[in-house]
């Protein structure tokens, strides 16, 4: 097997073969080390949003974490750690960018290609992960400006902040985060905010070290902890479809901004006009407080153009600056490895999706072979950990695996019945969430509109649903090659 990507999802996939004797695969990646978006962002107050007892591997889990949020250098040396233990180190091949990827019929493989290597293997995961590429909107005269540009996830380590006159763009989940960092440090942040978000209190808080020798002594406290935090956040899903609920969790998210905010203009302009959970919502305890600061401007008008010395706004008002921050996201519904991947028809996986992507089960795809995806379409949560959704598909795949094994089979994809009518009912379970009908437009839609991004339920009915193979829904071809060569 070949696996494209180091992080979270190919760490986990490399851990369940090993424990099923599996050892012939690769992990390519791009960087110089593992650990996927907990690698490359390394902002200033960079953590999860979700508790770190439930943000870890059901098999792996860490007595250790320091904070109840856990800061990204403790998850990225979780992922290190988990490397080691599992003795995976050896099957990753660093520095290498994929720059194609196609099947090749006769032999039943994938022939993957970097600028450098060339491997064949007659099974591909893409595990390369749907927050890997940073966004940075196009904008008149970018090029021109004289000072640092750099978007969040690409913090250069040589950068001092301290008396910079600094402009951020974009309010989400890494402007919040970073946004009360850097406050205390800049001479004037001007924030440039498109659409307020939805924030709710995070209440972090650092996990005392009787507790952490607790969880060390009687690991069964913190499988108890997990379970329940995994129920809490099973609730939570209920405001993204019923709209009630939704509006009790506005008032709470209302009575968190009145508390920190006194002011009411700017209260007003933090207010979201959209209902809760059409856009991400968001975790803070301090974000609130410093843009309350003297130092801080809220700007709620559009970016113009950006000069050599600073940002003009719509209103044709000039804000200098030596330092310019994009906190603008990613674009999960254009995976970057997609136009790469070349099928059985000889199409793209792109020209496929054309701007919509589908996948049976959130990880095949019908026309390529051979092919899972991790973190797939369909496959985002609002809600809960994401690694709850990577478990489930990686023994999703390892089923699927089974199953083509145990009848000689060479490959293996969806029928174009089977994930027609998947997606169908994907979106039929969607419409009448908040991400589809919520009056907003976030990440989670893709060109056509669609909601190409989140699974429409609970955590536990997509594992309820991936658990169950359905054997007419796969279409086997006979094996052709039966000495393949190893990766």
């Amino acid at each position: 097997m070949v696996i494209i990507g180091g992080g979270f999802a190919g760490i986990g996939l490399a851990i369940r073969l090993r424990q099923q004797g599996i050892d012939d695969f690769v992990i390519v990646e791009r960087a110089a080390d593992l650990g996927g978006t907990w690698r490359d962002n390394r902002y200033p107050g960079c953590a999860c949003d979700v508790q770190s007892s439930l943000y870890s591997f059901s098999f792996a889990p860490n007595p250790s974490w320091s904070r109840t949020f856990s800061p990204q250098a403790e998850i990225w040396e979780y992922l290190r750690a988990c490397a080691r233990t599992f003795d995976i180190e050896r099957h990753f091949v660093f520095g290498q960018i994929v720059t194609s990827a196609h099947w090749d019929a006769a032999t039943q493989q994938w022939v993957v290609t970097s600028a450098t290597h060339q491997w064949r293997a007659s099974i591909l995961i893409a595990a390369n992960g749907a927050l890997s590429d940073p966004v940075v909107p196009s904008i008149a005269g970018l090029e021109s400006f004289g000072g640092r540009v750099f978007h969040s996830a690409q913090w250069p380590h040589d950068i001092d902040l301290r008396n910079q006159r600094v402009a951020v763009i974009g309010t989400g989940a890494s402007a919040i985060q970073f946004v009360p960092a850097i406050q205390p440090l800049v001479q004037q942040l001007h924030l440039f905010q498109r659409t307020p978000p939805w924030i709710m209190p995070r209440r972090d808080h650092a996990i005392p070290h009787w507790r952490r020798a607790l969880y060390r002594a009687v690991p069964a406290t913190q499988r108890a902890e997990r379970a329940l935090l995994y129920a809490m956040r099973e609730v939570m899903y209920l405001p993204f479809r019923h709209r009630w609920v939704a509006r009790l969790a506005e008032r709470a998210a209302r009575r968190h901004l009145a508390a920190q905010v006194a002011n009411p203009t700017l209260r007003a302009k933090l207010t979201p006009a959209y209902t809760l959970g059409c856009k991400r919502i968001l975790l803070s305890d301090d974000y609130f407080p410093a843009l309350t600061q003297s130092n801080v401007e809220l700007v709620t008008t559009a970016v113009s153009r950006i000069g050599h010395d600073g940002i003009v706004d719509a209103d044709g008002t000039l804000r200098p600056v030596d330092t310019i921050i994009f906190g603008t996201g990613f674009r999960p519904t254009e995976p970057p490895l997609a136009p790469h991947i070349v099928g059985r028809d000889g199409q793209s996986l792109a020209a496929a999706w054309q701007g919509s992507p589908r996948a049976y089960m959130g990880t095949t795809v019908a026309g390529f072979p051979n092919l899972f995806l991790l973190m797939g379409p369909n496959t985002g949560l609002g809600h809960s950990s994401v690694i709850l959704m990577v478990e489930a598909q990686i023994e999703y795949v390892l089923a699927v695996l089974a199953h083509m094994n145990a009848r000689s089979a060479g490959a293996v994809e969806p029928t174009r019945v089977a994930q027609t009518a998947y997606v169908a009912w994907l979106d039929a379970r969607l419409a009448p969430t908040v991400w589809n009908s919520g009056g907003c437009r976030s990440w989670y839609l893709d060109e056509s509109g669609r909601n190409a991004a989140l699974w429409p339920d609970r955590v536990g009915a997509f594992r309820r649903t991936v658990t169950r193979l359905h054997p007419r829904d796969y279409h086997l071809s006979p094996r052709v090659a039966p000495n393949m060569p190893h990766v």
